[in-house]
């Protein structure tokens, strides 16, 4: 057979190709969209929306209606002036060919000179509509301006037909403007093109309060062809969203603050404006959420660094002043002001520096100056004429510092207590290990208490399964600090069995890392415990445990719960046993008139080794559920509900659904 060639193609002046048209969108959509993915495709959305947000803030409609329809297709739809699709005399080209067919063509480039339709806009770089465009399987654009309703349609990136202009029948007293875009995202372009509803409200909710007085509206068709509605309105804009976001949970009331000026990036460039509102409280948990020109700065940028500069500023400055740090005690850091920090700034400014075309953060130097100066002397005189809410706040940060740094002090100690070169076996009482050292076979069964260990170190395969027994109840990991957490044995033993360190937040991102998952010892780690109330409970302290300190092996499908059986079942020689009512009476049914003894499941420390390999054990015959982290996630919050300090969900889950555990109540 004659070798196969490795000749590489030449590399010369013929190598080098140009793409024209929508293949500069449609071959590389990352570019424009920032991935190829259900993201990207997003991101499409977000460019046809802000043009219809953009007229909205300019004064053009009050009102933004977005469609998805059931073909997967969206539709958004404004009241303003009407996107211009005519004849263009000065740059002699048809308007809907410059605004969906050429890149960089827009009416947004001169807002600092006084000649642009817009000033304050979302839409800026005059790359959206055409991308959104390239990137659809077909988009029809339908434009009214109070007399005539002009259309054209697109289909692959490339136009479909003329421009259709008509007349429109106008009712006495009514004049129909604005632009109606209707397109689907292609699958040739982007990998998934269903983008959730879920995503849509979302990004509506926040156009809402960013955009004070503007109704957003989102109908969603469904299977039968009929319009499911929602609305999305805040008349006080952010001042409403923050209180929303903050009910119930605030430690300070909310404060808004409003600053309108103007500078530059650098003295050779010109000013420009620059306006913003900030509203701030502290509450229970933190948030920060930043927005530039109504769009959302997923990694803020420059407003960020404003906030985390200012608050960390004023706030150590009133802590000093007040002597409220202990001796040679290290200054706050800002993660310990976020913990507890609700603000939200929503800027505008008629020159941007975004990072890219996705506008997830800004990088204006004059915007960061400008806003840290003012942060910091508003804040400053906030905190002096604000007695009770400086000092709930002070008091407050103070906590979450003290409690960081002994989070961290703690995460040192842990990782030196849980690492080692020692054998498992030589460090840890009554833990039974298997004989494979390959992690990819061996199995952990945590069971409860010394009997079922028993049985479990009987009926197991021991080449590849180990055991370690818990002693009793284990803490309540989702109310205990982590100091409290680590001073228990029965914790700190699962730890060192299981291997791969812990997961300790302390809000740093230098954090000393203690947890890595390749020094996972087991496949599967198993949590195995009676039917009864007591295993439930035990098993509900072990997944919080999980869900807290080692939330990735939830994630990777480690945790496993095994299930017992509840009834066994002796006819003609055989056992059946049956996991639940359902089953049982299934059993029954099959053996007819049968013979057959019927008793409740005993314990696992009363099993006989042979029916815990059958039942529990036995990879082939053994029922494991998985653990996911919306399990783990819920199993947390009701055991928080039922055990924690979620006074208000205690009272409303004894209200809505007490009745139902009346009859087992010890009365």
């Amino acid at each position: 057979m004659a070798a196969k060639s490795t000749k590489k193609a030449a590399y010369d002046d013929q190598s080098i190709k140009s793409l024209k048209g929508a293949e500069r969108v449609r071959k590389r959509p990352a570019v424009i969209f920032g991935s190829d993915d259900l993201i990207g495709c997003q991101h499409s959305f977000i460019e046809i929306l802000a043009n219809s947000v953009d007229e909205a803030r300019e004064g053009y409609g009050d009102k933004i209606i977005v469609k998805k329809y059931k073909d997967l297709s969206i539709e958004v739809e404004d009241f303003g002036r009407g996107v211009p699709l005519g004849y263009n005399e000065k740059e002699k080209r048809w308007n809907w060919e410059l605004v969906f067919c050429e890149l960089y063509a827009g009416g947004k480039y001169d807002n600092n000179d006084g000649n642009s339709a817009y000033e304050f806009s979302l839409g800026l770089n005059g790359l959206g509509a055409t991308a959104t465009q390239y990137s659809s399987e077909f988009m029809t654009v339908r434009s009214y301006n109070g007399k005539t309703v002009s259309e054209m349609n697109f289909r692959s990136g490339e136009p479909k037909g003329e421009l259709k202009v008509s007349d429109i029948e106008i009712k006495p007293g009514s004049k129909r403007v604005g632009t109606i875009i209707r397109w689907r995202p292609d699958l040739k372009v982007f990998k998934e093109i269903d983008i959730p509803v879920d995503f849509l409200a979302a990004t509506l909710r926040r156009q809402a309060f960013v955009n004070a007085g503007i109704k957003f509206i989102l109908e969603v068709e469904g299977t039968n062809g009929k319009f499911e509605k929602s609305e999305f309105f805040y008349a006080n804009g952010v001042a409403d969203y923050i209180a929303e976001i903050t009910e119930g949970i605030s430690i300070t009331q909310p404060t808004l603050w409003q600053i309108e000026t103007r500078g530059r990036d650098r003295e050779d460039l010109p000013d420009y404006k620059f306006k913003a509102e900030i509203t701030f409280c502290f509450a229970k948990s933190g948030t920060a959420e930043y927005y530039h020109n109504a769009s959302f700065l997923e990694y803020g940028g420059a407003p960020d660094k404003a906030v985390r500069a200012a608050f960390t500023f004023a706030i150590d400055k009133y802590i000093k002043g007040q002597n409220k740090y202990n001796k040679n005690e290290q200054k706050i850091s800002f993660q310990d002001i976020a913990d507890n920090l609700a603000v939200i700034v929503n800027s505008a400014s008629t020159q941007t520096s975004y990072e890219n075309q996705t506008k997830k953060a800004i990088t204006n130097a004059f915007i960061a100056k400008a806003l840290t100066e003012f942060i910091k002397t508003k804040l400053e005189i906030y905190l002096t004429e604000n007695h009770a809410a400086a000092t709930a706040i002070v008091n407050q940060v103070l906590i979450n510092k003290r409690a960081r740094e002994s989070a961290e002090k703690t995460k040192i100690d842990i990782k030196k207590k849980l690492t080692g070169t020692m054998d498992v076996s030589n460090r840890v009482e009554k833990f039974v290990p298997c004989h494979t050292k390959d992690p990819e076979l061996r199995e952990i069964y945590i069971v409860e208490g010394d009997s079922a260990m028993s049985s479990c170190k009987l009926g197991r395969n021991a080449e590849f399964q180990a055991i370690i027994p818990v002693r009793g109840k284990t803490l309540n990991c989702m109310k205990s600090s982590y100091e409290k957490i680590f001073a228990s044995d029965i914790i700190v033993d699962l730890l060192k069995v299981i291997g791969c360190g812990v997961e300790v937040k302390t809000g740093k991102k230098s954090d000393l890392t203690t947890f890595d998952l390749k020094q996972l010892k087991w496949s599967k780690i198993i949590i195995c415990t009676d039917a009864d109330e007591d295993g439930f409970q035990i098993r509900t302290l072990l997944l919080t445990m999980f869900y807290r300190l080692l939330p990735t092996l939830i994630e990777e499908g480690k945790i496993f719960i095994a299930e017992s059986p509840l009834f066994e079942i002796n006819s003609g020689g055989e056992t059946y046993f049956a996991y639940n009512e359902q089953e049982k009476t299934e059993i029954l049914a099959k053996l007819g008139n049968k013979k057959y003894t019927l008793q409740r499941s005993k314990g696992l420390g009363e099993n006989e080794p042979d029916m815990m390999w059958r039942t529990t054990m036995c990879p082939q015959t053994r029922r494991l559920i998985a653990v996911t982290p919306t399990d783990a996630a819920e199993t947390a919050k009701m055991f928080d509900v039922l055990l924690g300090d979620a006074l208000q969900d205690r009272k409303r889950f004894i209200t809505e659904r007490g009745h139902l555990y009346v009859k087992d109540a010890d009365i």
